[in-house]
């Protein structure tokens, strides 16, 4: 089993990463080509919100963290919060770093989940660009200019925000 995740939704936020959990033993900047970013993942408790999803597009880039897991099976921490099985699949690609090519668990909306009629939430959005250095600029602002956001329910320092899509 791989011992590495590549976050690129709201998991690239190395403090929600550490309140769900998750035991790991560094993060990089990491690639995965031929994909792109969609905001197209139905959320399962708030209707009409958006959560990060990675569609296959030849040519594209998603960028993202990727994460060293402290061991194997610490991933399995990880399907509790993404709804895996049901809403997400986890599946293995190549992710691209400056230190190397590794493969990697990514999370992959299921197509029953999947409507792109969706907007994402201010506090989702904040914690993508809270990856901050880890993002080239044209990215990060690619994520700023996202125009169908809406306002959030929970404020963003929650302690539960951190855990849980709020």
């Amino acid at each position: 089993m791989p011992d590495f995740y590549f976050a690129y939704g709201s998991n690239m936020n190395p403090a929600r990463m550490q309140a769900r959990g998750l035991n790991y033993t560094r993060f990089e900047a990491g690639r995965l080509s031929d994909c792109s970013l969609q905001f197209n993942k139905r959320a399962h408790n708030k209707s009409g919100v958006a959560y990060a999803n990675v569609c296959h597009q030849r040519g594209c880039e998603v960028q993202g963290v990727l994460y060293e897991l402290a061991e194997s099976t610490d991933i399995a921490m990880m399907d509790v919060f993404e709804g895996t099985p049901i809403r997400y699949s986890r599946d293995l690609f190549e992710i691209a770093t400056a230190s190397g090519i590794y493969w990697a668990w990514v999370y992959v909306a299921n197509r029953a989940f999947i409507d792109e009629a969706l907007a994402v939430e201010e506090n989702y959005l904040k914690h993508l660009l809270s990856a901050g250095a880890l993002l080239s600029p044209d990215y990060r602002k690619r994520l700023q200019e996202l125009t169908r956001v809406i306002k959030s329910e929970a404020p963003a320092d929650a302690e539960h925000g951190l855990r849980f899509n709020v």
